[in-house]
C-alpha cells in the first residue's frame, strides 16, 4: 500500500524525497514524513494526513541539507493513521531512520522481546519495532547492511523496508520480501521507491529487485544480496513513460486525464501483436503452445476491478475457445482448496503486479504445478516476475486510484489472451480471429466518440447529486459491466451502489426499488440470443415500480426509447466488446458526482491503489 523513496546523490535530498511522495500518495494517504541525516543523528519531520500537511510541517522545521534521505506516505495497517504512528521510525538513540511497507506478522513477540530488554516504543506500529531490532544488531554487526540483513531474517510477513543510518550517511540501504521495491539508477546518484513513479522526474533506468533481497545505494554504486549476503544478480530495465505522464497535464484530477487517455492506452495495448506472417503474437508468452494445448481449464484470479475485467474475461474465452473458464476472487482462491493440476492455466490480472491477494494465489497455483499467465500494467513487478508468461497492458501509470484505462487495457488483454488460446488451439479460423482484431483496432476511436458525447452524463451526474442509492444492470457481458459502475460510485461518491445481473431482479433486487430510485440499465447489442429483448423488459419492470431509468444503449436500438428516462447512446460494436464503450460513460458519471459532493476524487477515503497486504 504504502509509497516510499530514498535517495542518495549530489542533489538537496529533501526535495527528491518529497518529490517522489507528491507521485506516490495515491499508494496512501494516512500520513508522510521524511529522515535526513544531520550530523551524528537523523531528524525527521511527519505528520498525519495528506502530503499538504507534512509541507506544512517542513516549513515549520526547517530541515537542514542533507545528500542522503527517504520518505513515506502512509496507509494505515498497525495503529491509527496520526502523527505518532506516521513513518520514518527511530531508534532510542536517534541513528537509524526506518519506513516500511507490508506488515511484520510476528511483530507482536518482536516487540515484547525488545521491551523486556528495556526498549521503550512510542508508537503502535509494526515499523518501530524494526528500527529497535537494529539498534541492537549494530552493537555486535556494524555494517549497516549486514544488520539489515541480519534483522530480516527474523522477519515474518510481507515487506518492504528502507533505512537510513547516521554513522553512514552516504549510504540508503532497502530490502524486500512480497512487497514492491525498485532502483533507479541515474549519474552520481541512485534511487529506491515503491515504483518508478519516485525517481521518474531524474532517470527513467531501472533495477528489479527480487525476493527476499537487501539493496544497499550510494550515489555511485548499487550493490543486491539476498538476506544471507551472498551477490545475485539484477534485471535492469528502461521505463517507457516520462514524468509527464504522471502529471495531470491541465485535468482537475488524474482521474479525468486518464479516463481521457483511454483511447491511447486501448490502442497501446493492441500495439505490435502481429507477427510478420499475420498471426497474433503475445510480449513475453513464454508458454509454448504445446503446453497451452493441454490446457483443460482456465482459471482467471483477480480483486477489485481486475476482477470484473476477468468476468467479461469468462464470457470471451469460452466463446472463443471452448474451454471451460472460472472466474475467482484472489483473496478467496487458495482457501477454498481449489482443483488444479498441470493442464490447468491460472491468469491472474492485477494492474500493479504486486495486488498480495493475487500473489499468494499464484504461489499456491505454481505451487500445485498449474501454469500462470499473468496480465499487468507493470514492468518488472513481482506477479509477473513469479509468472510463466505475461501479457503487459502498456497502459502507462495510473495515478488516481480508482482504475479507469487500467481496466479497459485489462479486458483488451483478456481478449487478446483469449483470440492467441483460440489460434493456438484451433477454435477458431485465422481470418475470423483477424476480422475480430480489426474491430479491436477500431475500438480506440469508438471510445474517443463516447469521451466526445459525455456533456449529457456528466448534466445527469449534476441532476443525481441528492441520491443515495443508484443501481445497475446488465447481462452477459453487460453484467461485470453494472458491477464496474457501481463500484465507481462506492469507491468515489461513498453512497451505496449494487449491480445485479438483470435477469436476477425478479429474485429479489426488485424490492430495494422505489419511487425515483436511479437505475443504469446496459442494454446489450440487438441479435444475441433475444437478450436485447429481456432487458427492454427489465427496463419496464423497473419503471413500473417508479424507478428512473437511465439507459445505454446502442446506437439505432429504438425499442428502448419508450422506457428510457436518460438515453445514453453507445457506439455500435460486437457483444463481446461492448464493455470497452459501455463502462466509459459510468466512470464518467461516477467522476463528475463525486466532484459535485465535494470528494478528492484521485484520493478516495479509505483507499490506496495498490493492495499489497493481505
Amino acid at each position: 500500500m504504502c509509497g516510499i523513496v530514498g535517495y542518495v546523490g549530489h542533489r538537496q535530498a529533501l526535495d527528491v524525497v518529497v518529490g517522489g511522495l507528491r507521485r506516490l500518495e495515491y499508494r496512501g494517504y494516512d500520513s508522510a514524513g521524511v529522515a535526513l541525516v544531520d550530523g551524528d543523528v537523523v531528524v525527521t519531520a511527519k505528520k498525519a494526513g495528506k502530503l499538504a500537511n507534512l509541507d506544512a510541517e517542513l516549513e515549520r522545521q526547517q530541515l537542514p541539507a542533507s545528500r542522503a534521505g527517504i520518505g513515506h506516505t502512509r496507509w494505515a495497517t498497525h495503529g491509527a493513521p496520526n502523527d505518532a504512528n506516521a513513518h520514518p521510525h527511530v531508534d532510542a538513540d536517534h541513528r537509524l531512520a526506518v519506513v516500511h511497507n507490508g506488515i511484520i506478522e510476528n511483530f507482536a513477540a518482536l516487540r515484547a522481546e525488545l521491551e523486556g530488554r528495556g526498549h521503550e516504543m512510542l508508537s503502535e506500529t509494526d515499523t518501530e519495532t524494526v528500527a529497535h531490532l537494529l539498534h541492537d544488531e549494530l552493537e555486535t554487526t556494524p555494517d549497516i547492511s549486514d544488520a539489515v540483513r541480519a534483522v530480516c531474517r527474523r522477519l515474518e510477513g510481507a515487506f518492504t523496508l528502507v533505512i537510513t543510518d547516521a554513522r553512514n550517511p552516504g549510504v540508503v540501504v532497502g530490502a524486500r520480501r512480497s512487497s514492491p521495491l525498485v532502483v533507479g539508477r541515474g549519474e552520481g546518484e541512485n534511487f529506491l521507491g515503491s515504483d518508478v513513479a519516485a525517481f521518474i522526474e531524474y532517470t527513467r533506468e531501472a533495477i528489479e529487485l527480487g525476493q527476499d533481497q537487501v539493496v544497499t545505494i550510494t550515489a555511485d554504486d548499487v550493490v543486491v544480496t539476498d538476506f544471507d549476503g551472498n551477490p545475485v544478480e539484477t534485471k535492469a530495465y528502461h521505463v517507457d513513460w516520462d514524468v509527464s505522464a504522471a502529471e495531470k497535464g491541465g485535468y482537475d484530477w488524474f482521474m479525468l486525464k486518464e479516463i481521457a487517455e483511454q483511447p491511447q492506452a486501448v490502442a497501446d495495448t493492441l500495439l505490435g501483436r502481429h507477427a510478420p506472417d499475420g498471426r497474433l503474437q503475445l510480449d513475453e508468452m513464454r508458454l509454448s503452445d504445446d503446453e497451452l494445448r493441454e490446457v483443460d481449464k482456465i482459471i482467471v484470479i483477480a480483486c477489485g476491478t481486475s476482477f470484473y475485467a476477468a468476468l467479461v474475461a469468462k464470457y470471451a474465452i469460452e466463446h472463443w475457445t471452448r474451454t471451460p473458464c472460472e472466474v475467482e476472487l484472489a483473496s478467496e482462491f487458495r482457501y477454498r482448496d481449489p482443483i488444479l493440476d498441470r493442464s490447468t492455466l491460472v491468469v491472474s490480472i492485477s494492474q500493479s503486479g504486486e495486488t498480495m491477494d493475487t500473489l499468494m494465489a499464484i504461489r499456491y497455483a505454481r505451487q500445485q504445478r498449474a501454469r500462470v499467465l499473468s496480465i499487468c500494467n507493470t514492468n518488472g513487478s513481482t506477479i509477473p516476475r513469479e509468472s510463466d508468461a505475461v501479457i503487459y497492458t502498456h497502459a502507462g501509470p495510473e495515478i488516481a486510484v480508482a482504475s479507469t484505462k487500467g481496466f479497459l487495457a485489462q479486458v483488451v488483454a483478456c481478449y487478446l489472451l483469449g483470440l492467441y488460446l483460440a489460434q493456438v488451439k484451433g477454435t477458431k479460423y485465422g481470418d475470423e480471429i483477424s476480422r475480430i482484431v480489426d474491430e479491436l483496432a477500431a475500438m480506440p476511436a469508438a471510445i474517443q466518440r463516447v469521451l466526445d458525447e459525455a456533456d449529457g452524463v456528466r448534466k445527469l451526474a449534476r441532476d443525481l447529486v441528492q441520491s443515495r442509492s443508484i443501481l445497475f444492470l446488465g447481462r452477459h457481458v453487460g453484467y461485470p459491466v453494472a458491477l464496474e459502475g457501481a463500484l465507481k460510485l462506492k469507491e468515489l461518491a461513498y453512497i451505496h451502489a449494487e449491480g445485479f445481473a438483470a435477469g436476477e431482479l425478479k429474485h429479489g433486487p426488485i424490492a430495494v426499488i422505489g419511487d425515483g430510485t436511479p437505475v443504469f440499465v446496459v442494454v446489450p447489442p440487438r441479435g444475441r440470443d433475444q437478450l436485447q429483448g429481456k432487458v427492454v423488459s427489465n427496463i419496464q419492470e423497473v419503471r413500473a415500480r417508479g424507478a428512473r431509468t437511465i439507459v445505454l444503449a446502442e446506437d439505432g436500438d429504438d425499442d428502448v426509447v419508450p422506457y428510457a428516462d436518460h438515453l445514453i447512446r453507445l457506439p455500435k460494436v460486437s457483444t463481446l466488446l461492448q464493455p470497452l464503450v459501455a463502462t466509459v460513460p459510468l466512470q464518467v458519471f461516477a467522476c463528475e458526482l463525486a466532484d459535485q459532493l465535494g470528494h478528492d476524487v484521485d484520493q478516495p477515503r479509505n483507499l490506496a491503489k495498490s493492495v499489497t497486504v493481505e
